[in-house]
């Protein structure tokens, strides 16, 4: 497979961190360009985190002495990169309008921020689930004015535990959910060290977080419709979700609590066997981060549990467990995710070997 030169754009917070310790070992992509504020930019990448390093593993030697780029300056970064993975802490507009000019610049950006979640031509893509959706670029090319700069992100991580254990289950028509998310704190991009108040606590409110759970996965679960300009993501009209999202004493992994009706209610087997059964695009391909398998299933009622399960298939699997029919809809159980892994910079590594393995994304030689 060819080798891709990679831009990470917010790296010196959580999210980017997390891109470097991914990265450092990648079989087709290389960092070759790490850019933040303007408060960073010329700095070596270890001064300008400072104490603000958040895991235990050092930072590779291969970019601590990399000089910080200020992102705001696109050129310089473009020159040096085949597309870049976004991760700014920004407001909403200044975020949107930032990808879009690095896409403007024929910059193919892979985000993990949600200001460009809901435009109808930018592909939200779990790639074991709705790989399809990148047949949405040529649209957004054409209303951007690009030849090969565009804009594809990766779902909130609220979700990323949740939908994956339903969606084998479309087929028997899910019609109301019902989900209760249990979240780590390094999803704010806090660790306990940096969140004291944090320790022995739980915070039922995070911003954005209940809406977001609610909409995003019926645009994963959307269809593509032909629009003026070429064909555009429509969402799924059901089913209707009710979620609330609670920030819990974890450092890692997002845990959530399913319950939901079907229009044709399918026995536990049918369930186990779907999950058991689910075979995905992502392994198809052999991308190298795929995990094989994507669902674990756990007969143990105590399982999973976020600290020995979130690493399950090295952070990019789902576990489930406790399917038990359910006294108001028909059925519920518990699933989890690693959020920062499968949940952020790792689902966005697996999107973009979707995109290179694909072609949308090519070296600029």
């Amino acid at each position: 497979m060819q080798q891709y030169r990679v831009g990470i754009i917010g790296a010196t917070g959580m999210v980017g961190q997390r891109f470097i310790l991914l990265l450092q070992n990648h079989p087709w992509f290389k960092i070759t360009a790490l850019a933040a504020s303007a408060s960073s930019s010329g700095k070596p990448y270890r001064e300008a985190v400072g104490n603000r390093w958040a895991f235990d593993e050092a930072i590779p030697a291969s970019v601590a002495e990399m000089t910080v780029l200020d992102a705001a300056d696109i050129p310089a970064v473009a020159e040096r990169v085949d597309f870049v993975f976004c991760a700014v802490n920004m407001k909403k507009d200044e975020t949107r309008a930032l990808e879009e000019a690095y896409a403007r610049h024929e910059v193919p950006v892979v985000s993990n921020n949600s200001a460009c979640r809901g435009l109808q031509d930018v592909p939200m893509v779990i790639p074991e689930i709705n790989a399809a959706h990148l047949d949405v670029i040529p649209t957004q090319r054409r209303r951007l004015g690009t030849e090969r700069g565009f804009i594809a992100v990766k779902p909130n991580c609220s979700i990323q535990s949740y939908v994956p254990a339903l969606t084998p289950l479309l087929s028997f028509k899910p019609t109301q959910i019902i989900v209760c998310t249990y979240q780590a704190i390094s999803g704010a991009g806090k660790t306990f060290r940096t969140w004291p108040e944090m320790v022995d606590n739980v915070i039922p409110y995070i911003g954005g977080e209940d809406e977001k759970s609610e909409t995003e996965p019926l645009k994963i679960w959307g269809h593509l419709e032909q629009g003026a300009d070429g064909p555009v993501i429509v969402n799924a009209a059901q089913p209707v979700i009710s979620a609330q999202c609670l920030r819990v004493a974890c450092s890692d992994g997002h845990m959530a609590a399913v319950s939901v009706k079907f229009a044709r209610k399918p026995s536990a087997e049918e369930i186990l066997t779907a999950w058991n059964s689910y075979e995905t695009e992502a392994q198809r391909l052999e991308l190298p981060s795929a995990p094989k398998p994507f669902l674990q299933y756990f007969e143990d009622p105590s399982r999973p549990q976020t600290r020995l399960d979130r690493d399950f298939e090295r952070g990019f699997g789902i576990s489930i467990g406790r399917l038990r029919e359910d006294r108001v809809l028909d059925w519920r159980f518990v699933c989890l995710s690693h959020n920062t892994v499968r949940g952020a910079a790792g689902g966005a590594m697996l999107t973009a070997e979707l995109l290179c393995r694909t072609g949308w994304i090519q070296a600029r030689g």
